[in-house]
């Protein structure tokens, strides 16, 4: 009997590791997301700077009762006005440093760093 129960346990304890690897590896995919969303809020980009990695897929979604625009200084991407709830996504596939500008209201500028 005490065999048996050594057994059982065994296996309970595999089954707990394994499942505390999974939730690990959840955890570290979860903090490197594929996306990022930057919040346009009170006339303002939030976060106004952002590093991500090639690949990643930025969002902005405006969340004022004013339209605004995304359009990086490069001319990398535009958007165009954004009403209230409304999105525009732009994947980046390459390392650099990307300004971007409210073609609407100049003094709200952002970065995106992608390293």
């Amino acid at each position: 009997m005490k065999n048996r129960s050594m057994h059982g346990m065994r296996s309970w304890v595999r089954i707990t590791v394994g499942a505390l690897a999974l939730l690990s590896v959840a955890a570290t995919a979860a903090e490197s997301p594929n996306s990022v969303v930057v919040e346009i809020r009170d006339f303002a980009f939030v976060p106004a700077t952002l590093a991500v990695h090639p690949g990643t897929t930025v969002t902005w979604k405006n969340f004022d009762d004013e339209p605004h625009s995304v359009v990086s200084d490069a001319g990398t991407f535009r958007s165009g006005a954004l009403d209230t709830n409304e999105s525009f996504s732009y994947t980046f596939s390459k390392a650099g440093t990307f300004r971007f500008v409210c073609s609407l209201h100049s003094h709200m500028t952002g970065v995106v760093r992608v390293e």
